[in-house]
């Protein structure tokens, strides 16, 4: 039964990917190919039972940007946060309009969070391109092996 969800999950985070949003879309071409100070994002990553708009594994940081069915989803919304944050990932939200309006500020409290996050982690990766290993630290993620 767990393989079967693990599938429908992988699916539908596949299918997210293939289906942005506007401002998902322009946030994305912004993190993309280590763009931003070499820091390395997925997107639409499943996290535990959750999926992830974008994380970046190394600095253990979400971004979510929320829409306006987000109104109606808030419990779920702190929910997943606080999950979230129980796996020491830290959680940026913005709406979409501040990605669409406001770009340069959202970029930017990003590369602080970054940098903030990274203070307490390893140091990016010098090697663009490259994977992140494959440890025991990242079953339970949803990112390989085993999950919950």
């Amino acid at each position: 039964m767990e393989k079967r969800n693990n599938k429908i999950h992988r699916d539908l985070a596949r299918n997210l990917r293939k289906n942005m949003t506007t401002p998902e879309q322009q946030l994305w071409d912004t993190l993309r190919k280590r763009q931003l100070d070499g820091y390395r994002f997925r997107r639409q990553t499943p996290l535990g039972r959750y999926i992830a708009d974008f994380v970046c594994l190394e600095a253990r940081l979400v971004i979510e940007l929320d829409g306006n069915h987000h109104h109606e989803q808030q419990g779920y919304d702190r929910e997943r946060d606080h999950w979230m944050q129980q796996q020491n990932f830290q959680v940026l939200r913005f709406w979409n309009h501040e990605i669409l309006n406001h770009p340069q500020v959202a970029i930017q409290q990003i590369r602080q969070a970054l940098h903030e996050q990274s203070q307490h982690l390893l140091p990016p990766s010098p090697l663009a391109g490259g994977e992140a290993p494959r440890s025991s630290g990242w079953d339970g993620l949803g990112m390989g092996g085993s999950s919950e």
